[in-house]
C-alpha cells in the first residue's frame, strides 16, 4: 500500500520533540492545568463512545499519555482530546502526559494527523482542518500534502467538498452521504440542484453507482429539453415528453418503495416499459422479493 496515501504517523511528528518532565511527579499533571486544543479539527464526539471510554478510564486509568505543550505554568493539549474528556467525566484529578516543544503549526498538524490516522474525522471536518491550516500558514495543497504525508489529490478533493451546498455538507458530516457520494454531487451545478439530489439519494438509499446514474439521467434529460422538436417520434427523448405529471409521480413512488432507480418509458398510447435498476445480485434478489411480495 502507498504509505504516502496513508499519511504520516503521529510518532513521526513527535519524534525528538520531548521535553524533560522530571518536574512532573510520575509524569502527571492536574486536569485543571490542561487547556483544550483551539485547533482541534474534530467538532463532534459521540456521547456513548465517551461514556464507554470513561468507564474504562475509571477502571484502568489513562493507559496512553496525552500529548501537551507547556504554555507558561499551564499546558495545552495537542493530542488525546477523547482521553481528556473521558478523564474529566471519570472524575480524575491528574493524567499522564508527554510534553513536547511544538509551535502553532506543529500543533495543528499533530491534531490533524492523530484524527486522520484514527479515522475520527468525517470528510467535512478533514476539509475544514486542511483549509484552516492552508489559510493560517499560507501553504499550497502540495506543501500541506508533503507535511502530512498524503497525496495532493486527497487534500484538493476534500477541500473542494466545502463548495457543496451547506445542507449537503451537513449530510456528509452526519454520515448520510459518503465522501464518494459527495464528490459526485460536487460536479452538479447549482446549490439548489445539489440539495434536491441529496434529498433523493438519502430518501432512496441510493448507492454511489445509482447516484451517478441518477445524475447522468437528469443531465441527459436537461439536454433533451433543449433539443425539443428535433427528435424523431419514438426516440427516448421524445417519449419522455409524453410523460404526464401523474406518470412522473408514479416513478417517484416506485423509487421510494423499491429504494432504487425506476423509469417508466412511454412508447405510445397504452404502451411503454418499466425499467428497474439493480446494482448487484443481492440488490436484484431484494427488489425481486419486494415485487413478488406485492
Amino acid at each position: 500500500m502507498d504509505k504516502r496515501r496513508m499519511g504520516r504517523g503521529l510518532d513521526a511528528l513527535l519524534g525528538g520533540a520531548d521535553l524533560a518532565v522530571a518536574d512532573l511527579p510520575g509524569g502527571e499533571v492536574p486536569l485543571d492545568k490542561i487547556e483544550q486544543n483551539p485547533w482541534q479539527p474534530r467538532k463532534s464526539f459521540d456521547p456513548d463512545e465517551l461514556a464507554s471510554l470513561s468507564a474504562s478510564v475509571k477502571t484502568h486509568g489513562i493507559l496512553q499519555p496525552l500529548v501537551v505543550r507547556s504554555i507558561g505554568d499551564r499546558f495545552q493539549l495537542i493530542a488525546g482530546e477523547r482521553r481528556l474528556r473521558a478523564a474529566q467525566q471519570a472524575g480524575l484529578s491528574k493524567v499522564p502526559v508527554r510534553v513536547v516543544d511544538f509551535n502553532d503549526q506543529q500543533v495543528l498538524e499533530a491534531a490533524l494527523v492523530e484524527n486522520i490516522q484514527r479515522s475520527d474525522l468525517n470528510p467535512i471536518e478533514k476539509a475544514q482542518g486542511f483549509k484552516e491550516h492552508i489559510d493560517r500558514f499560507q501553504l499550497n495543497h502540495e506543501q500541506l500534502a508533503q507535511r502530512l504525508g498524503l497525496a495532493r489529490s486527497t487534500i484538493t478533493n476534500l477541500i473542494n467538498l466545502l463548495e457543496l451546498a451547506p445542507e449537503v455538507q451537513e449530510g456528509v458530516r452526519l454520515g448520510q452521504l459518503t465522501e464518494a457520494h459527495a464528490k459526485l454531487l460536487k460536479g452538479v451545478k447549482g446549490k439548489d440542484k445539489q440539495v434536491s439530489l441529496f434529498k433523493q439519494v438519502v430518501a432512496l438509499g441510493l448507492s454511489v453507482k445509482a447516484t451517478e446514474t441518477l445524475i447522468r439521467e437528469q443531465k441527459d434529460g436537461a439536454a433533451g429539453d433543449g433539443e425539443r422538436g428535433h427528435k424523431e417520434p419514438g426516440s427516448r427523448s421524445a417519449s419522455s415528453e409524453t410523460k404526464t405529471a401523474h406518470v412522473k409521480s408514479l416513478e417517484n413512488d416506485l423509487r421510494q418503495q423499491l429504494a432504487t432507480m425506476v423509469e417508466i418509458r412511454v412508447l405510445g398510447k397504452d404502451k411503454g416499459q418499466f425499467v428497474i435498476n439493480f446494482e448487484s445480485n443481492d440488490d436484484f434478489e431484494r427488489i425481486l422479493a419486494r415485487l413478488q411480495k406485492g
